[in-house]
């Protein structure tokens, strides 16, 4: 698989588990409590540490010997589907506008130390590490899911109360588990073919 083909597989698999996740349902609270740009640019930090990370445990899982590593690689999509599907969603939280002016920075580290706190350890992160040892292309795979996660937050701080109108997060979910129970069909098949 190309580098282009990586990237833009691990964006639509990102984009999909990242949009129902609290980190969207953070972001959006954000916007709606602070200015956009400070929000958007503390978040974007801390997504970028996260798949530094994910990146990095994706290329240690990638030292495994291939046929184990395939194996764990599709019991790791398996277990984030269900993960998915199972998990209960964060109840809204309504948060009224400060008409007040902030500074850039307070509001930035604001974004930035609520990503960071919420997102250690998420499924995506698992997901990402997945994605660098199944396809041992590490820059594309942080590429697509940063840029994933930049749009999840985009979308969540700037117009994040609409899309949930127009999409169910049900529907997302769902999706976002089918696709991981693909992918782990197709890293099993590798790994036993």
């Amino acid at each position: 698989m190309t580098s282009i083909a990586v990237a833009l597989t691990t964006f639509a698999v990102i984009l999909l588990a990242e949009l129902p996740d609290k980190t969207a349902l953070a972001s959006l609270v954000l916007g709606t409590k602070y200015r956009p740009g400070p929000v958007l640019c503390g978040i974007a930090a801390g997504f970028t540490v996260h798949v530094v990370l994910a990146v990095v445990a994706g290329s240690l899982l990638g030292l495994l010997p291939h046929r184990l590593l395939e194996i764990v690689v599709a019991g790791l999509f398996l277990a984030s589907a269900v993960v998915l599907v199972l998990r209960r969603p964060a109840a809204g939280e309504e948060a009224e506008p400060r008409s007040s002016p902030q500074k850039f920075w307070p509001v930035a580290a604001t974004g930035f130390a609520v990503i960071l706190v919420a997102e250690f350890g998420d499924l995506t992160q698992i997901v990402i590490a997945n994605l660098v040892a199944r396809y041992h292309d590490p820059i594309a795979v942080g590429v697509g899911a940063v840029t994933a996660m930049w749009a999840v937050a985009a979308v969540a701080v700037l117009g994040g109360r609409s899309l949930l109108r127009l999409v169910p997060v049900t529907l997302v979910t769902r999706t976002a588990a089918a696709l991981m129970v693909a992918l782990a069909g197709f890293t099993l098949a590798a790994a036993l073919g």
